[in-house]
């Protein structure tokens, strides 16, 4: 029994000091992100503004107007299975903190996923907005200027792991985001054909349920596991549009909350038509 009451403790030391070692190799990740500020000033033309519109309502809104055009306040946590926290989309509006970010602050925090006082933007990070164009991410950045204040306030920063996100960053289990990007970022002429529909679905965030192939999710990851998209091959233009603007599939299936159908449905026919190609070409 002494020996026993000794190895107990030894064990219990060493997963005390694991966890601790953990615990710290998370909080390490936790701060370590970081991106070079950019000094960019965003011209904010009507052409811009037009053209960040469509980008915000086919993509931004999918998050970050779960209560009003841009307005954030959705708790993006509850579509995760697994409790690792609360990650808030902020408020875009200038009623949020982007009224006294630089047009630098806002490119960075698109492109990297790290805000203007170097905070983390975690769920920023892990999406594919990264992906953007220069152009249509200052496009982007003109359309949020343009906005009238609305909404509330939001959290600041917008993400916060608990205790269990920490150690399963710590642990390797949560990614640290997708890599930083300096380098310039363009974008194949906006068309109905499939290269600019590869374009589209770079940014977009299909990979993260449907797979890196797009051939479904699988057990396990972070995001909803979505469904094999070669099914599109099956279905004509007209009822790959009509799925996405109504949510129900060409068999009567209503799609899931998760699935961004709305924002993408707010899509132009030209570029639902890319993204239809892509696809029927995977």
């Amino acid at each position: 029994m002494k020996w026993s009451g000794t190895i107990l403790a030894a064990v219990f030391s060493a997963a005390v000091s694991l966890i601790g070692v953990i615990m710290v190799v998370g909080m390490v990740k936790l701060h370590a992100r970081s991106a070079p500020a950019l000094d960019l000033k965003v011209a904010g033309t009507p052409e811009q503004i037009v053209r960040g519109q469509a980008i915000s309502d086919g993509f931004c809104s999918g998050c970050h107007s779960g209560t009003g055009t841009l307005t954030g306040g959705l708790d993006l946590a509850q579509d995760l299975p697994v409790p690792i926290g609360s990650f808030v989309a902020s408020n875009l509006t200038p009623a949020g903190r982007l009224s006294h970010w630089a047009d630098g602050d806002i490119f960075r925090a698109i492109r990297n996923g790290v805000d203007r006082d170097g905070h983390w933007l975690i769920m920023m990070s892990y999406t594919n907005a990264g992906k953007l164009s220069d152009g249509d991410t200052r496009a982007v950045i003109a359309y949020l200027r343009s906005l009238p204040a609305a909404g509330k306030q939001t959290d600041n920063p917008p993400d916060h792991l608990n205790l269990l996100g920490v150690m399963m960053l710590g642990a390797g289990m949560l990614s640290a985001g997708k890599p930083v990007s300096t380098g310039a970022v363009t974008a194949p002429p906006k068309s109905p054909g499939l290269q600019y529909g590869e374009y589209i679905l770079s940014y977009q965030d299909c990979r993260a349920c449907h797979g890196d192939k797009l051939t479904g999710g699988v057990p396990g990851q972070l995001a909803p596991p979505g469904p094999d998209l070669n099914v599109v091959k099956r279905w004509k233009f007209e009822e790959f549009v009509t799925t996405m603007r109504t949510g129900v599939d060409p068999n009567g299936h209503q799609l899931g909350r998760q699935m961004p159908w709305r924002p993408i449905g707010r899509m132009g026919d030209e570029e639902l038509r890319a993204i239809y190609e892509y696809l029927t070409h995977l």
